[in-house]
């Protein structure tokens, strides 16, 4: 009877918990917000352009994510790397331009983020034609499923001119939460997910084409892998350069546009 008692008293604690975690989070969330930014968070957050691109309006928006994302994910130093505000900023606001105008989402999944001074080595295995082969990879960046990201600092701080690791490689995070990392993040509805396929695949296919013919493109030829790194490249230069995408690419434009709801070729 006492063990019956106990797990009823510990399936109404979790009922109760499914139903007011939200509510506290939203409660937590929109305190942390509502706080003023600390003056030195603001003068390093403007050392960095897109920040400083950001128009008036929704700049209390992002400010106010920045806090949340700071409050709620863990940075960790790797390979002798002391994380310091200045990271824990530059990574937080980059990142949160992708939901910038999405509803109750600051990376929700996201535990933490790992941080190497430089490029790291990441062991991979891959299969041909039956052939298991094991070897090495050195990366900038990886989105390590929806729990954790791994990024170098001498990449986020050499971010521009179309190239941007934080935000690549948190466009793959919000690929994933559609069930799997393949170039099609969370839509609306399924005529949004149709017009997507289309204009993405069009894009990707010129890229291929283009790369494979020795062009220069706007998009970064890394994007040509496939399609999930083909929607990270062109996040970054949807972000990093909104107007050359524009005007190169209007429908892929168009897309992007209506997936993070914003028009930083007009800022």
């Amino acid at each position: 009877m006492t063990a019956l008692l106990i797990a009823f008293g510990f399936g109404l604690a979790i009922i109760a918990w499914l139903v007011a975690g939200p509510w506290w989070r939203r409660r937590a969330r929109a305190r942390l917000a509502a706080d003023p930014l600390p003056p030195d968070w603001r003068r390093e957050l403007e050392r960095w352009p897109l920040y400083a691109r950001v128009p008036a309006e929704f700049r209390p928006r992002l400010d106010g994510l920045v806090k949340i994302f700071l409050a709620e994910k863990e940075f960790v130093g790797c390979g002798g790397l002391e994380i310091t505000d200045p990271i824990r900023l530059a990574i937080a606001v980059q990142a949160c331009l992708l939901v910038l105008n999405r509803d109750e989402h600051v990376f929700d999944e996201l535990h933490s983020i790992l941080v190497y001074p430089d490029e790291f080595v990441v062991p991979e295995t891959w299969d041909e034609d039956g052939v298991v082969t094991e070897g090495e990879r050195v990366l900038a960046g990886q989105a390590w499923d929806t729990s954790r990201i791994i990024l170098s600092w001498r990449d986020v701080a050499e971010s521009g001119d179309g190239y941007n690791v934080v935000i690549h490689e948190f466009a793959h995070y919000l690929d994933e939460e559609s069930g799997g990392i393949n170039g099609a993040p969370r839509l609306a509805t399924d005529a949004d997910h149709e017009r997507w396929a289309a204009v993405m695949q069009q894009a990707f296919d010129e890229l291929q084409a283009r790369a494979e013919a020795g062009e220069e493109t706007l998009l970064d030829p890394y994007g040509a892998e496939d399609e999930a790194e083909f929607f990270a490249v062109a996040t970054e230069t949807f972000f990093e350069l909104p107007r050359e995408l524009r005007d190169e690419h209007p429908e892929l434009y168009a897309e992007l546009k209506a997936c993070y709801r914003l028009d930083p070729a007009e800022w």
